[in-house]
Formats: C-alpha cells, sequence, structure tokens
C-alpha cells in the first residue's frame, strides 16, 4: 500500500500523527479494496525526539477510512527518507538534526495482518 504524506512530519515530534492518502488505490485480482484518495492515519513509532535514545524516524499505519468508518490496520514500520520506505524522490530533509518529511512524499507499507473492509 503505497500512502502520500498530506502533512508535514518532524522527527522532534514524538506525539505527531501521520495523515495520509493512497493515491492509487488498491485492487487485487480485479476487485477494488482501496479506492484512489482513500485515507490514511499512522503514527510516529520512534524518533530522535527523546535525547536519551538515538532510534530513526519510523513511522507505522493505523486505520484507512473506508466506507464512512476507520478500520484499523497493522502494517510494518518505514523509515522516511530510507531507499526501502520512499517510493521515489527524496522528499525529505534535515534542519539542525532533525529529519523533515514533507507533504507529498510517498513511503509503502505493508500489511502485516488480514483486515475486513
Amino acid at each position: 500500500m503505497t500512502v502520500t504524506t498530506v502533512s508535514l512530519i518532524s522527527s522532534q515530534n514524538v506525539w505527531q500523527k501521520l495523515r495520509g492518502e493512497d493515491r492509487s488505490g488498491l485492487s487485487i485480482k480485479g476487485n477494488v479494496l482501496l479506492k484512489a484518495g482513500t485515507k490514511a492515519f499512522g503514527k510516529i513509532k520512534s524518533s530522535r525526539a527523546n535525547p536519551r535514545k538515538s532510534e530513526a524516524l519510523t513511522v507505522e499505519l493505523m486505520s484507512v477510512f473506508v466506507n464512512g468508518r476507520n478500520v484499523a490496520v497493522k502494517t510494518n514500520s518505514v523509515q522516511p527518507g530510507s531507499r526501502r520506505g520512499q517510493g521515489g524522490r527524496p522528499f525529505y530533509g534535515h534542519t539542525a538534526g532533525t529529519l523533515v518529511v514533507n507533504p507529498g512524499t510517498k513511503m509503502q507499507f505493508q500489511l502485516m495482518q488480514p483486515v475486513t473492509l
């Protein structure tokens, strides 16, 4: 599932929520599961905001908005800015030790558990 961020994410804000959307949609064997534009919500799992730990910024999805309701999902964690977590051009930047992920950044998530829509 490829999610495009719709708001800025900063590694300095561990409580920040991730807002994004699946702009391409998701289909399996011709059946559309998620329409293009489906809203996705997640959270920062770890970051460098805690000075006692030196952890990379990682995010994970928590839910998608389908048929008027939020549906919980369990995904892998993605490190924005790493080649593995990004679907193309580097849309991120560093500001005084802070990793900033700009709106429009694509991140590839994999579902870790089945989801009932």
